[in-house]
């Protein structure tokens, strides 16, 4: 199917130059542009028109996942007769496995996966290998290992209606690839058996069961069911309402052939003889004793499963791969003339680059003090190189791009900047100069369709600057405006909204620890007007959409470095550019020089837009948007909503005494070796901490 973008507007504003300017790019074969579009000018819906014109699958990146799944909603829109997906790392909590010589203490992997951001991942593998109308949005965990696409696709198991094929023999491929046999708790990854009639519950399917139907060795009927209600769920673009052929691909991404799977046992028991004798050679007999026991039973665990945990150490074998060869990842299940969208590429780019050295840094410990093979350290994201190597076309979107993508693009500048863009650490108000003086491949839209111009700035003593806030609070609150503020840390942003809400104010804070979906809730909360404040730290700035926020106060504003850059100060400044009223509060007592490219920067975008408004005669408005229920949220994500909701009506006299009762108790389950007990105790005392 081709890509049909829907949508009740048509690009307007600097939007048509730039969708333009970039599918000419794209057709004349640069590799690198880059999209510098100021917050609300509208760069998803160019985004999606790029999409529309070149017809390929594509993949859009982001570094926050709260930004990835409001892009995949956005997505979900414009494309809803298209595979659209969300992928992101399916983990609510990560503790990976550690070692610390100076403390002689080993950090056991502890995860806990999210059931339906799992689910997510698999149909976005899923729809890569069966169709190319597909757009994927992803964190950087894209660049992760994730699996041999070969032997994934390779396994997968084609079901058609007609053909002659033994029950038992199906029951073993199913079984093959992960699945489970469940006659009584039946979901996601697992088939049962009743009769003549076998349902297999996809590990990539929400609600749709393959419900296969024998007579004798032939398959009678392959038809979708719902697994709650068995009714059988109408196809439309199916003929009599039927399917009449479905791939049920793994359970698990780190899948291996049998043939290939003996292969590997061989390769990691030849490399475990190797490395117990340089062991014992450096008389390190305690890494040698430790290192064998772990290997030896995980190779049992592989021989009589096909799977272990932390299988993904053995990666390398796995998937046949080289010492130091890249792994498998998301980007190698696209094919080779897909798009790549980097969004907020400012932010999203360093993140890429920085992935590699903090993994190897702690592997390298696990294999020193033999709690891993070697070819674990073969178990990592991508080098920026290697991360590289696999672009095909790539667009950088932001409203304020750095040197690196400049730099890519194309853009010509004189010997003294050419140096400076080397290092890195170019005067990006510099940059902007020549950009329009340069044949790059760069496309600017600074122009919002509604009109909107950049918000009003006014720069205050930072004494007293509480309470001059809380003033300006009560004047937007009264207009049923909302409310950001930005601080420099977590516990700062944390007391502000306990103040805040001891004003009898409706106040949230967001930052790093809040869970991923949380986060979503939060935000569509402030739209609601639940709470008319929302405190954070750096959370506040890249693309998120609120536009019933018309005052963005900066706390400290004047503090020099990374959270107040002139990078920073600019994104966080836009998120006052959705509203008619919008404006911008920052409390310093100094001028730095981040804030003042900053201003600098923003004034000339609002000359800019002044001038688009006078010629074509448009008066401004606040930008209208939808507000969606949230997606991805799942029954046991609600729960825990629910028992938030709960601790709230605790009484502020109770919670210490809650807390020292609850303490007690997770000590006790800990002593009794009941570590499940504990770690739910302890995250419940966690959320009560946060809630209260």
């Amino acid at each position: 199917m081709d890509f049909q973008l829907k949508s009740k507007f048509s690009p307007t504003g600097d939007q048509p130059q730039a969708i333009d300017k970039l599918v000419r790019g794209l057709k004349s074969g640069y590799q690198h542009q880059t999209l510098l579009g100021v917050t609300g000018s509208g760069k998803t819906f160019t985004m999606a028109n790029v999409i529309q014109q070149m017809q390929r699958p594509t993949l859009i990146i982001s570094h926050n996942k709260t930004l990835a799944a409001q892009l995949a909603s956005e997505f979900r829109e414009f494309f809803p007769n298209n595979s659209v997906h969300y992928f992101v790392s399916y983990y609510d909590y990560y503790q990976p496995e550690a070692y610390v010589p100076q403390r002689d203490l080993y950090i056991e992997k502890e995860t806990q996966i999210n059931e339906e951001i799992d689910r997510l991942r698999h149909a976005s593998t899923n729809a890569l290998l069966t169709r190319r109308d597909t757009i994927i949005v992803a964190s950087v965990s894209c660049i992760y290992g994730l699996g041999s696409p070969t032997d994934y696709e390779a396994m997968k198991i084609t079901i058609t209606e007609g053909e002659t094929r033994k029950r038992d023999k199906l029951l073993r491929q199913l079984s093959d690839l992960q699945y489970s046999r469940n006659d009584l708790d039946f979901y996601r990854g697992n088939y049962r058996v009743k009769g003549d009639t076998m349902d297999i519950f996809p590990i990539e399917a929400k609600d749709e069961v393959i419900r296969v139907q024998f007579y004798g060795d032939k398959i009678e009927k392959v038809s979708t069911v719902n697994y709650l209600t068995g009714t059988e769920i109408i196809k439309l673009k199916e003929p009599k309402n039927q399917i009449k052929s479905v791939n049920i691909f793994p359970a698990k991404h780190f899948v291996t052939p049998e043939a290939k799977l003996k292969n590997a046992m061989g390769l990691i028991q030849a490399e475990l003889e190797v490395r117990l004798k340089e062991l014992t050679k450096k008389k390190l007999l305690v890494e040698a004793q430790r290192l064998e026991q772990r290997t030896n039973f995980d190779l049992e665990m592989i021989e009589q499963t096909g799977y272990c945990n932390g299988i993904e150490n053995y990666s390398r074998f796995l998937t046949s791969r080289e010492p130091g060869e890249q792994p498998a990842t998301l980007l190698d299940y696209y094919p080779d003339d897909f798009l790549l969208f980097v969004d907020e590429s400012h932010m999203t780019i360093p993140q890429i680059n920085g992935m590699y050295n903090g993994d190897r840094a702690r592997k390298q410990n696990l294999v020193d003090f033999g709690f891993r093979l070697p070819s674990a350290l073969d178990n990592r994201p991508l080098r920026f190189k290697e991360f590289e190597n696999h672009i095909n076309q790539a667009i950088y979107v932001s409203a304020t791009p750095a040197a690196w993508e400049y730099k890519q693009s194309g853009v010509k500048t004189d010997k003294k900047l050419v140096g400076a863009l080397v290092k890195e650490v170019v005067d990006l108000s510099d940059l902007k100069k020549v950009i329009d003086q340069s044949k790059s491949a760069v496309a600017q839209q600074v122009i919002r369709p509604t009109g909107l111009i950049e918000p009003v700035i006014e720069i205050r003593k930072s004494k007293a600057q509480l309470l001059d806030l809380i003033g300006e609070i009560e004047i937007t609150v009264k207009k049923k405006q909302r409310v950001l503020v930005t601080t420099l840390t977590k516990r700062l942003a944390e007391e502000i909204a306990e103040y805040l809400e001891a004003k009898k104010m409706k106040v949230a804070y967001l930052h790093s620890e809040v869970q991923t979906l949380d986060r979503l809730d939060i935000l569509r909360d402030l739209r609601l007007g639940k709470f008319d404040i929302l405190v954070g730290i750096n959370l506040l700035r890249e693309g998120l959409d609120l536009p019933e926020v018309s005052l963005v106060a900066i706390l400290d504003a004047d503090k020099e470095g990374f959270l107040r850059s002139e990078t920073s100060l600019i994104q966080i400044m836009g998120r006052a550019a959705r509203h008619l009223d919008g404006r911008v509060i920052m409390y310093a007592d100094n001028m730095t020089g981040s804030m003042k490219r900053a201003l600098a920067e923003v004034a000339r975008r609002r000359i800019i837009q002044e001038e688009y408004n006078k010629k074509h005669g448009i008066t401004p408005t606040t930008i209208q948007k939808a507000i969606r229920e949230g997606e991805l949220r799942n029954k046991a994500d609600e729960e825990r909503v629910q028992r938030i909701s709960d601790f709230k009506k605790i009484p502020k006299s109770e919670v210490k005494h809650l807390l020292a009762d609850w303490e007690a108790q997770m000590a006790i389950a800990a002593d009794n070796l009941e570590f499940e007990k504990a770690a739910a105790i302890r995250d419940q005392i966690k959320l009560l901490k946060r809630n209260k």
